[in-house]
């Protein structure tokens, strides 16, 4: 069987890591560095990093910060946050990232993944999406700018659309669910994970060890993405693992 991962994320707001609920109430709680130690140390598999700064305003690249987090991880890391052209996502595979996350810019541009794809490998481009159910509507849709704005483009047709312009993954963030630590949004999931043959990475919702089990054992889905029961130690990668192991669910 394929290993399972854990990916902690850093949302990183003018050089410091923030954590909210649902998008909103943003607190500062430190350096990336530093958490990028700790969880190279702690045994993630991954680390993800998200620029939310320059989604919101539009700022440079944040390339010096990236650099130095790189120079400190043995595990590998995806950097998102406004990537918009190649350059930017060749200035951070040079900077030391090994994946892209592309949100917004995909949206409104589709092609830029076949490009980008075609250009660096489809090893190196993960799709953010922002999923939010309508219930007017009755549907799940794309959301853009931090979770402001909602798209046209139903989740489940934007899956398979990346998927066959070249996306090498799917980060999904389930947003009623994100910061609630009331579990993943596993239905929703299994939905997204069955219609598309690339790994998904579920975000929203893992509040202690067991909805990790949780989502291992109802999902396909390759990996869970923590942000702020990691970051405010109420539990651990180490911890998460072990009760994975105890689950019958294979851990790297």
């Amino acid at each position: 069987m394929i290993k399972k991962r854990i990916i902690p994320c850093l949302d990183v707001k003018d050089g410091r890591v923030v954590k909210g609920v649902q998008f909103k109430g943003l607190r500062d709680i430190g350096n990336p560095v530093d958490f990028a130690l700790y969880y190279n140390e702690q045994g993630a598999d991954e680390l993800v990093f998200l620029d939310i700064s320059r989604t919101e305003a539009g700022h440079d690249l944040v390339l010096d910060v990236i650099s130095e987090t790189a120079e400190k991880l043995f595990i590998p890391l995806t950097v998102g946050g406004g990537i918009s052209t190649l350059s930017d996502i060749s200035q951070l595979l040079n900077h030391g990232a090994d994946k892209v996350s592309l949100n917004s810019s995909a949206l409104k541009n589709p092609n830029f993944i076949k490009e980008a794809s075609e250009k660096f490998g489809r090893q190196c481009i993960c799709i953010a999406i922002d999923s939010n159910f309508d219930s007017e509507l009755d549907d799940y849709f794309c959301y853009t700018h931090g979770g402001k704005q909602r798209t046209d483009k139903r989740v489940y047709d934007w899956v398979q659309e990346v998927e066959a312009l070249g996306a090498g993954e799917l980060l999904i963030t389930s947003m009623t669910h994100d910061g609630m630590k009331q579990g993943f949004d596993v239905s929703h999931l299994r939905e997204i994970e069955n219609l598309v043959n690339i790994p998904v990475i579920a975000s929203g919702g893992g509040g202690n060890p067991e909805h990790f089990v949780d989502l291992f054992k109802e999902t396909n889905v390759s990996a869970g993405l923590a942000a702020s029961i990691l970051h405010d130690k109420e539990t651990t990668v180490e911890q998460i693992k072990s009760s994975m192991k105890r689950g019958g669910i294979p851990v790297r």
